[in-house]
């Protein structure tokens, strides 16, 4: 519970908002990809919620299945010239990364946090 006996942030409000796990309010990024060292609004210690690779290791997998899946699909319905897959496909990929990247991010931190990862790091 939040202080005053509030409910918790739920966890996929607060990715999609890219918002502080604990109060809902508090930016989770100083930057586009860059954790804030803490929130604004209450102080928790973003700086010690890191993501690591976890979230790159979904992303290669997901966006690679689209991206494969939509090349496919556009050489055997068009059979465009390979210079048109050059420059369709590496800025779709650019784009779904880093927007799909941020999501993740901030999906795993708010995790992190609901399931209160720090505390098991004593043993």
């Amino acid at each position: 519970m939040k202080a005053g006996g509030e409910a918790p942030v739920p966890v996929l409000r607060a990715a999609f908002r890219s918002r502080c796990p604990r109060c809902g309010t508090g930016k989770l990024y100083d930057g586009f990809l860059k954790v804030a060292a803490v929130c604004q609004t209450c102080g928790l210690n973003l700086g010690a919620q890191d993501s690591g690779d976890g979230p790159v290791a979904f992303i290669v997998l997901i966006v690679g299945a689209i991206v494969v899946g939509l090349a496919l699909w556009t050489e055997v319905t068009f059979s465009p010239p390979m210079w048109v897959h050059a420059l369709l496909w590496p800025p779709l990929i650019i784009v779904l990364s880093l927007f799909m990247m941020r999501f993740a991010k901030s999906l795993l931190i708010a995790l992190q946090f609901k399931h209160r990862a720090e505390d098991y790091d004593a043993t």
